[in-house]
């Protein structure tokens, strides 16, 4: 307030009496009009002091005169108290009238800036006044409303009330309605004063004044008449943008688009707008934005996909993440989009059929895992949801494809296979990373397959020939896969795994001993004409070895060499049997009559090539008939060792090309020549392989009706009784981790076990246990 500025009206003389109302409130009503109309010029402090000085000596006065005359306490400070009240009020009422009168004349931008400009006047003169009338507010106002009196308010509400009463509800639709044209300026890309629009928002919110306590503020007004039409308008304006747009556009370059609205209004917010319409306003957006072409952006999923348009995915995700269950329609899709890849990307490799390669067919599944996990991380951040559609499609195609139409046990198989190739020592893998990047794969293959426990099968079989033959790539990265296997399927699953290997490293020390105890006990003439020998020691009931399908009878040199180790084995563990298996048994032989650069040839082969080998040893020409009684070999194993040994030839048939039969004759070939000074000869047999193939399903079915029958009897001895249809469901959930059952198959394995008297039926369809 200004000090050195002259009223722009010389005042009316002080009361003389302090209980004239009437003198006292012509000095007041000037005063107050200086404050509320001139406040560059104002009051000086002389006058400010000689109006608050009137205010307090009326009241006072009052208060004196009520304590004399009337027989209430304070009544007449209160009838006194009011009658300023009220003329201050009635006053309020009366400027107001001429500020409105003023405002009507103004539109737009002109009636904004008019509005800011009296309103930020208004409430600065109230603010005076408050400080001008605090003895009123302090003594009679305060009893007011502390005997609960509603329309009785402090100086500055009460500004607020009339500006309220007065002038709001008559002007705030064209305030608003400017407001709304701003706004509209700026999202069509004008500049316009933000200022104005926050000034708007700060009296709407000033304007919202609590009923049950006068001094605090809510934001009722503010959100009825700001808010709700300032959504609203938002609302339509991006209606009718979006579809003008979409209407000219593609689908792609409207996703750009509202992403960049949405990102406008958002930043808008903290401009001129209250933090708490940001939710409602975005909303409102995204169901214009989003929610009312999220069919039209759907349908384009599928193209985006297609054509591999990550970066379009990931605004369509973002943009349908914002609506209710916008995403769900996507995820199916997905789903939908990455089974037919699978199937399609198998499809390529299937018709190679029985001599279909196991990498080419784990790489044909990894490929589609690959590229879809790739993009649910990048497109789709990773949720949770998505990546469970990724799941089920994988384990779709990787179990319900080409290859394994005819045989559900085929894709276990293959992954089998290939696991064997990879841990082979053969392997193209010669870093450790390498080696531990394919395991990785065989096991990202493995989580989706259903019928796990073929795999362990096939995997076992294959582990225990790697083993066996000491053909592993590296113990370490065996190991690995163990573990990643015991971690995926639980220590079950791997338990004669890690037998096995504790069985080659027991073998291991037990050969170190024997070499021990033959040096003791053979003189070294006996050593020099022994045969060098190696020992595995297999626990029957860890290693999936099939016995010989063959009878064998050993060359003499072998018998005296494998019954040494036999009396040494004897002595060490007295209660043991040892069962000799000799078609998993090889060895190397020196052919002295044949040399590459005067280096004799070595024959890697198998026990039964090595008996028909050393019977040359006695005759150049040995007849098929001495090969069979002698060996004791079946014809079935005979023939397709003598058929390596010819098609390398090594041995010749006479006559030339007969079949191996009765009266067919094989002769040492003593003109062989090959590029390798080791050649191998122990090839595996195809008839054999194929009948390991068959008799590994019938174990496999035998072993699932083991497992569907303990999971029956667990859960019926922990139940005692239950319903059939229970048991059925609950013996799936059961199982499922390590194949997909059957209904028919548990029904079976149920009647089996009321056979064998584990349960027995009972009414209404129930099934009771039998301790």
């Amino acid at each position: 307030m200004s000090k050195a500025a002259a009223p722009a009206n010389p005042p009316p003389p002080m009361p003389t009496s302090r209980e004239d109302i009437n003198g006292t409130w012509r000095f007041l009503e000037w005063g107050v009009e200086q404050i509320m109309s001139h406040l560059d010029s104002g009051v000086d402090l002389r006058t400010y002091m000689s109006l608050y000085t009137s205010i307090h000596n009326f009241c006072t006065a009052q208060k004196a005169v009520g304590q004399t005359n009337l027989t209430s306490n304070h009544r007449g400070a209160h009838l006194l108290g009011e009658e300023l009240y009220h003329r201050l009020n009635e006053y309020l009422k009366r400027h107001l009238q001429g500020v409105h009168a003023e405002m009507v004349k103004h539109s737009d931008e002109a009636l904004l800036t008019y509005y800011i400009q009296q309103w930020k006047r208004y409430t600065t003169a109230g603010s005076y006044n408050n400080h001008l009338f605090r003895y009123l507010n302090r003594h009679w106002v305060k009893r007011e409303m502390d005997e609960g009196k509603k329309d009785v308010f402090d100086i500055y509400t009460l500004h607020l009330v009339r500006w309220k009463e007065d002038m709001f509800g008559s002007t705030q639709n064209a305030v608003m309605d400017a407001v709304l044209r701003l706004v509209e300026k700026q999202r069509n890309g004008e500049t316009i004063e933000q200022s104005k629009v926050k000034e708007v928002v700060l009296s709407f919110v000033a304007l919202g004044i609590d009923e049950a306590d006068s001094t605090k503020t809510n934001l009722e007004v503010y959100r009825q008449y700001f808010e709700r039409p300032y959504i609203e308008a938002t609302q339509q304006y991006y209606k009718n943008e979006s579809s003008t747009f979409l209407a000219e556009n593609s689908v792609v370059d409207y996703m750009k688009k509202a992403e960049r609205r949405l990102d406008e209004e958002k930043e808008r917010v903290p401009l001129f707008l209250l933090a708490e319409i940001m939710q409602p306003l975005m909303k409102c957006c995204e169901a214009a934005l989003i929610a009312d072409h999220a069919v039209l952006m759907r349908d384009e999923f599928q193209i985006l996909l297609d054509n591999d348009r990550e970066e379009d995915m990931a605004r369509m995700y973002k943009l349908l993440a914002r609506i209710p269950e916008g995403l769900d329609p996507l995820r199916n899709r997905f789903e939908n989009h990455v089974r037919r890849a699978g199937l399609l990307s198998v499809e390529k490799v299937a018709d190679q059929g029985e001599s279909l390669d196991p990498k080419a067919f784990v790489d044909a599944l990894l490929e589609v895992h690959t590229q879809y996990a790739t993009l649910v991380q990048s497109a789709f951040t990773g949720e949770s949801e998505f990546v469970r559609s990724l799941d089920n499609a994988c384990r779709e195609y990787i179990n319900r494809n080409k290859v394994c139409a005819k045989n559900s046990a085929r894709s276990p198989q293959m992954l089998a296979k290939h696991a064997d190739n990879v841990l082979k020592r053969s392997t193209k893998a010669t870093e450790e990373d390498d080696m531990e990047k394919m395991l990785n794969q065989v096991m990202t293959v493995f989580k989706y397959l259903e019928d796990k426990d073929v795999f362990q099968k096939f995997y076992s079989q294959t582990l225990a020939k790697r083993l066996v033959h000491g053909t592993s790539a590296s113990p370490d990265a065996e190991t690995s896969m163990i573990s990643k296997l015991k971690d995926a399927s639980g220590f079950e699953y791997t338990n004669k795994l890690q037998r096995m290997f504790q069985d080659i490293q027991t073998s291991k020390d037990l050969n170190s001993a024997y070499d021990d105890w033959l040096g003791q006990v053979l003189d070294k003439e006996d050593k020099k004409g022994g045969i060098d020998a190696n020992y595995q020691i297999l626990g029957t009931g860890f290693w999936p070895l099939q016995p010989p399908t063959t009878t064998f009878t050993p060359p003499p040199s072998i018998v005296k060499t494998y019954e040494r180790f036999q009396n040494f084995y004897t002595q060490k563990h007295g209660g043991r049997k040892l069962t000799w298996l000799w078609h998993l048994c090889k060895g190397e032989i020196r052919a002295n009559y044949a040399k590459l650069n005067k280096v004799p040839y070595t024959f890697q082969v198998s026990t039964y090539q090595m008996a028909i080998l050393l019977m040359f040893n006695d005759s150049d020409n040995v007849s098929y008939d001495d090969m069979l009684a002698i060996t004791g070999l079946q014809k079935e194993t005979l023939d397709p060792s003598l058929g390596i040994m010819l098609k390398a030839k090594v041995i010749t048939a006479s006559p030339e090309g007969a079949t191996p039969q009765s009266g067919t004759s094989y002769n040492l070939n003593y003109g062989f020549r090959n590029k390798k000074l080791k050649v191998n000869l122990n090839m595996a047999i195809k008839s054999e392989q194929k009948q390991e193939v068959e008799d590994t399903q019938k174990t496999i079915e035998e072993d699932r009706k083991m497992l569907m029958q303990s999971a029956i009897v667990r859960i019926m001895k922990s139940r005692k009784t239950m319903k059939h249809q229970l048991l059925v469901g609950e013996t799936v959930t059961q199982v499922k981790s390590r194949f997909s059952p059957k209904i028919p198959d548990i029904k079976k394995c149920i009647d089996i076990l009321i056979e064998k008297e584990y349960l027995e039926r009972l009414d209404n369809d129930e099934l009771g246990y039998l301790a």
